[in-house]
């Protein structure tokens, strides 16, 4: 089985690795009725069509002419990329499958530019979590995410291509409120440019905000909702893959 980008033809096969593995890491976690919508709406035709279309969203499947059996979908940002998900069916998982997609996707990834590779699992996904360890990723924080109106803990993991550089990344920035701390390893996409969480403490003790990579500024607002927002510039939080919009 090979590894190559995805096609339009490729909707039905993600779809239904999609929801076979979700079903597989999550049901028991979350619930069936939870994982079994994101598959619905997160793969959708209309969807999968504009994540195609965009030059920043990068897909890519393992498999033959005929039967795509696991798949990728990272994200580049300027010089970071996430990987957002990495999908194997369950009838095809421990045989290297998930090994070769994921090294396959680095390359990729690394050959577009990234200069820093990210991984994003919840807690509850041991064996997601014990995979990235085991590949050289480190994990250096942790965020909350609302699903369906409950709070899980999802797992930052970074990691610097050919060993170069510390995963952890935290610059200190002058701002009109004085010195702040920026972490370049927790990362929210926005309309414009990334958000960078904020703290007042080098050590992330106490988190202040975001900063927005776009205009340099920590005038930023969060509503109930979770939507983050620059007020110098505009800049808007993207949803991300486990937002109560999506589900």
């Amino acid at each position: 089985m090979d590894v190559r980008e995805a096609t339009t033809a490729d909707r039905d096969s993600i779809r239904r690795v999609a929801d076979a593995s979700l079903e597989a890491t999550y049901a028991d976690a979350l619930g069936e009725d939870i994982v079994r919508t994101a598959a619905e709406e997160w793969y959708q035709d209309d969807r999968l069509q504009d994540q195609f279309a965009d030059e920043s969203v990068r897909y890519l499947v393992l498999g033959n002419d005929e039967d795509v059996v696991a798949f990728s979908e990272s994200e580049l940002d300027d010089d970071a990329a996430a990987i957002d998900w990495l999908h194997v069916h369950p009838d095809y998982r421990d045989r290297g499958f998930g090994v070769r997609l994921l090294e396959a996707t680095e390359v990729s990834l690394v050959d577009s530019g990234a200069e820093r590779l990210e991984g994003r699992v919840l807690a509850e996904n041991e064996e997601g979590n014990d995979f990235y360890r085991a590949h050289g990723y480190v994990r250096t924080g942790a965020r909350t995410v609302d699903i369906r109106g409950n709070e899980y803990t999802e797992h930052l993991y970074v990691k610097a291509p050919e060993g170069g550089g510390s995963a952890e990344l935290t610059e200190q920035v002058e701002t009109p409120l004085g010195a702040m701390f920026v972490a370049f390893d927790e990362r929210e996409r926005g309309s414009k440019a990334a958000f960078y969480t904020a703290y007042r403490t080098k050590d992330r003790e106490s988190k202040y905000g975001f900063y927005c990579a776009n205009c340099h500024s920590i005038n930023t607002s969060m509503d109930a909702m979770g939507r983050v927002q620059c007020e110098d510039c505009g800049n808007q939080r993207k949803a991300t893959r486990w937002d109560s919009s999506y589900l």
